[in-house]
């Protein structure tokens, strides 16, 4: 059986620094097709780092509405070839069936975090309501959000990878996830989460991305109150965020941040206004 490709890979290259240019290497990221199969149909095909696959499993099936718990993913068989890594499982619960229905009016899956819509309507998806009373200290978000880069392990080598991890308030702890692309690592989040039975609406989102309409959408069926990240959101995404009650928290940068959405979560807040 062909191995399964390592998260990095280290590769040669010429690097020119102070108009001087030498052999050298440089620790990147590996970029392989993985493919989602339920019921033996592949359902979509996603550009992504190899790590994480059962968790990558999981969470896509669970942030794209196919299951509501792990139990209804059953076993996710890892089966590589020389042409990619295909995650196959068989839905239970009456979930293969419902698949298999929502598969017969299926436009065509895409790779863009927004697989297996029957229409443009179906984009903006019908989220939960999060009421959650969480609330959390301005400084203590700042903090949690400084301790991100320590966790992501593969960007550390490669200095181009995204993180999504969640951060539980109450005990401290963080839980990151990698990928080349932001939707996949929330995706293996959502599915960490959920193996390890950690209840999202427990703590924060964290993105070292900007936030997408797709990221808020995922977020909310995780159940997570905060999403909090590096860069700026979209209009949708704000909009997205309002309407379910998500606070959305993004351009981090050092002890600066702006709240887009439901302020009352974070604490200790200036009110006034800053240009």
């Amino acid at each position: 059986m062909t191995e399964r490709p390592p998260p990095t890979l280290r590769v040669e290259c010429l690097a020119r620094r102070h108009d001087v240019t030498a052999r050298s290497s440089r620790v990147i990221p590996e970029e392989t097709p993985v493919a989602f199969t339920f019921g033996g149909s592949t359902h979509a095909v996603m550009m992504a780092t190899p790590a994480d696959l059962e968790d990558f499993a999981i969470g896509f099936a669970l942030t794209e509405g196919l299951i509501d718990s792990p139990e209804q993913a059953g076993d996710v068989e890892i089966v590589v070839s020389d042409a990619g890594i295909e995650l196959r499982a068989w839905l239970k619960g009456g979930r293969q069936e419902a698949y298999v229905e929502r598969r017969r009016s299926m436009a065509g899956p895409t790779g863009c975090g927004l697989c297996g819509i029957e229409s443009l309507e179906a984009a903006t998806r019908i989220l939960p309501t999060l009421d959650n009373a969480l609330s959390v200290r301005a400084d203590a978000l700042i903090e949690a959000m400084e301790r991100l880069p320590a966790a992501q392990k593969y960007n550390q080598e490669t200095r181009a990878i995204h993180a999504a991890a969640f951060w539980n308030p109450g005990s401290g702890a963080l839980i990151a996830r990698e990928d080349v692309g932001r939707h996949n690592a929330l995706d293996k989040l959502a599915g960490a989460l959920t193996r390890q039975a950690v209840a999202a609406g427990q703590g924060v989102v964290l993105m070292t991305s900007r936030v997408s309409v797709e990221l808020v959408q995922k977020a909310a069926r995780m159940g997570a109150p905060i999403i909090a990240a590096v860069s700026a959101p979209t209009a949708l995404a704000v909009r997205n965020a309002q309407h379910c009650g998500m606070t959305l928290v993004a351009v981090m940068r050092g002890r600066d941040f702006e709240v887009f959405t439901h302020p009352g979560r974070i604490l200790e807040q200036v009110s006034a206004h800053v240009a």
